[in-house]
């Protein structure tokens, strides 16, 4: 496999673009582009049939014939550019990304695209998250429940930020995810006879009371504000985490995923 060409100045104008991939999300939207960093993460977006523009190598680091074997399944191949220690070094987040970054379309993740593997589907709703940190680790939860679909309410950070990446530690590519407005979510999960159970603190019943096995959406919120109103006026169950200690909340993801678990202890796993 033979590179298109090489880079070794920081200054050229496809390092530049990917720079403003990387940091704003306003141009990760106008182009439809987003860039990933690591082969774990790169392969989990091939897994998850993303389209792959750009791959940018540092030969020091990975040889091309990795990159052949990485790219044996790929239908059609992203233009492949060999850079320079310099520009490796401008491109890469962190010294651990194995020196392979990649240019690649983004997705649109719309609600009447998602398409469940269960005719009772367990499902996460999370409203509007604002912490990359917490969208990753949310997402790594459903990953690990083999959750059938990840919907985000009102989102305040796009899916592509490169903090949500790699908190998520590339299942962000391979989880069945759609975003929408509470409005459009709740008619969703009405239409699909989903039953909506809320994490909310008033008119709860604690989670292990909770029937899971029927088609469920488990809703939660920010810790900050929780869920608003329209979700708890739609809400067939509330649903709390008795507490022991002197606060009445947990970390949104560390919530979720024990309601999450005992839904699937209930599924039997």
């Amino acid at each position: 496999m033979s590179y298109i060409k090489e880079i070794t100045s920081v200054q050229n104008p496809m390092v530049r673009n990917t720079l403003l991939l990387k940091e704003k999300s306003r141009d990760r939207k106008k182009q439809n582009l987003f860039v990933i960093e690591g082969i774990k993460e790169l392969q989990l977006a091939m897994k998850g049939n993303y389209s792959l523009r750009t791959l940018f190598y540092y030969p020091e680091l990975i040889s091309q014939e990795q990159l052949t074997t990485m790219l044996s399944g790929v239908a059609v191949r992203p233009e492949i550019i060999a850079i320079s220690k310099e520009v490796y070094q401008k491109l890469a987040h962190r010294d651990t990304t194995e020196g392979i970054l990649a240019v690649a379309e983004t997705k649109t993740h719309l609600l009447e695209s998602l398409q469940f593997k269960n005719k009772t589907p367990l499902i996460l709703v999370a409203e509007a998250p604002e912490k990359p940190g917490n969208i990753g680790a949310l997402l790594r939860t459903a990953d690990a429940a083999n959750l059938d679909a990840v919907i985000i309410a009102n989102p305040k950070s796009d899916l592509y930020n490169p903090n949500v990446i790699r908190s998520s530690v590339g299942c962000v590519f391979t989880n069945n995810i759609a975003t929408g407005s509470t409005t459009e979510i709740i008619a969703f999960l009405k239409k699909h006879n989903i039953a909506i159970n809320c994490a909310a603190l008033t008119a709860s019943k604690e989670y292990i009371k909770v029937d899971f096995t029927p088609a469920t959406a488990i809703v939660v919120g920010t810790e900050a504000t929780g869920l608003s109103e329209e979700w708890l006026q739609n809400s067939a169950q509330n649903i709390i985490i008795p507490m022991q200690g002197e606060i009445d909340s947990m970390n949104v993801s560390v919530s979720a995923a024990i309601i999450i678990f005992e839904a699937k202890r209930q599924r039997g796993f």
